[in-house]
């Protein structure tokens, strides 16, 4: 099998294609490997080495979330359509909407991983202005959810919102994000630490809210602390000083695992949040999971997160406050949320369940070709 993979390097969709396309390889898949947006450094591309049947053509491609990007799209929509027919690849896994309406004739498993209305709504609280890009990026993505074969999500909440905002897709799957365990150290001693991720000034992520309270647990904010418009200045949001909040500034990925490794528990303040594959790495280094209330979590942590009212910093102080001063309960989630992880959310289970639908779909070229496509919905 040969499947062409589109991917950004922005965030944590790098991170997922490197789990996808690293575990194909290892089970005899043949993968081309497009990146978009910045070209990858030596270091985000340091994982391919070694990785013998992966064809990589980095291209520096605008993505369709970006301002003034339709040029970029249209040039970098011919360019896959020639890759296609170069390379005549059985699947095409595409991490952006808008390559959904390919004009080529191979099934397309797009994968919804975030979206610029979903975001908005839960973060702006209500619809974007319906401005001329704006109604140039819906439509982008209505016709390459209507253009995909299958429309595979990381959460059934994230299905939801895209039916809810553009299309339903003709066909549906969601497939949870997943990660390699032996990245991370669960045996590990535990230090009185509580560390969380996100950019300060990041309102879909909103680790602000750690800062709107005392703490007596130290707290690690592992990010950037200087919004883009303030970097020359060398500025940072007006938050109040805490001596308990120390910031580490953005971290590896090594830094990152060592960070959790130490780390009792884990703050995952977001109330915009797909997946959240940052509360995934932290339960699988055997960390207490603090999640704000809101859909995706439950969806995904079910009774193994402790959970506070949403967007409430005085609830989330006192919850933290409540495990750091019970060290039998902090074991009990860290184990609940370590043991859920290893069960759901390994990059193994989620490539043996994209696999199991790239097989349902290679038989099956020829109607695709024709336009059908598989009905209903399901969860892998």
């Amino acid at each position: 099998m040969h499947v062409l993979v589109t991917a950004d390097t922005v965030g944590g969709v790098w991170t997922y294609t490197r789990e996808l396309v690293t575990g194909l390889v290892r089970r005899g898949v043949r993968v081309t490997l497009v990146s978009l947006g910045e070209i990858p450094t030596a270091a985000q591309a340091g994982w391919m080495d070694g990785l013998r049947g992966l064809d990589f053509r980095p291209t520096g491609f605008r993505l369709e979330w970006m301002q003034d990007s339709e040029a970029d799209i249209h040039a970098s929509s011919e360019f896959l359509s020639s890759v296609v027919r170069e390379i005549k690849p059985d699947i095409l896994h595409l991490s952006q909407f808008c390559y959904g309406s390919l004009p080529v004739h191979v099934p397309k498993v797009l994968v919804a991983h975030s979206d610029v209305v979903s975001w908005w709504v839960n973060v702006r609280g209500d619809e974007p202005r319906d401005t001329p890009w704006m109604r140039w990026y819906r439509e982008t993505v209505r016709s390459g959810i209507a253009g995909a074969t299958t429309v595979v999500a990381p959460s059934s909440w994230m299905l939801h919102a895209i039916s809810a905002h553009y299309t339903r897709p003709s066909g549906s799957l969601v497939i949870y994000n997943g990660r390699n365990p032996g990245l991370f150290n669960p045996h590990a001693s535990k230090d009185d630490l509580l560390v969380s991720v996100g950019r300060v000034w990041d309102g879909a992520k909103q680790v602000s809210l750690l800062m709107e309270r005392d703490h007596k647990t130290p707290i690690y904010i592992a990010g950037d602390d200087k919004h883009p418009d303030e970097v020359l200045r060398g500025g940072r949001p007006a938050f109040p000083a805490r001596r308990s909040v120390q910031f580490g500034g953005i971290k590896s990925e090594g830094q990152l695992a060592q960070l959790f490794s130490r780390a009792s528990m884990y703050a995952a303040t977001s109330r915009y949040e797909p997946f959240g594959l940052a509360p995934l790495e932290a339960a699988l280094s055997r960390c207490v999971i603090i999640a704000n209330d809101i859909p995706t979590f439950h969806e995904i942590w079910g009774d193994t997160a402790c959970y506070f009212r949403y967007n409430d910093a005085a609830d989330l102080a006192d919850t933290i406050e409540k495990l750091q001063a019970n060290r039998e309960l902090r074991l009990t989630y860290a184990n609940l949320a370590y043991n859920r992880a290893r069960q759901r959310y390994t990059a193994e289970r989620m490539v043996d369940a994209y696999l199991t639908l790239y097989k349902s779909l290679v038989p099956a070229v020829a109607p695709a070709r024709e336009g059908a496509r598989p009905a209903g919905a399901a969860v892998l």
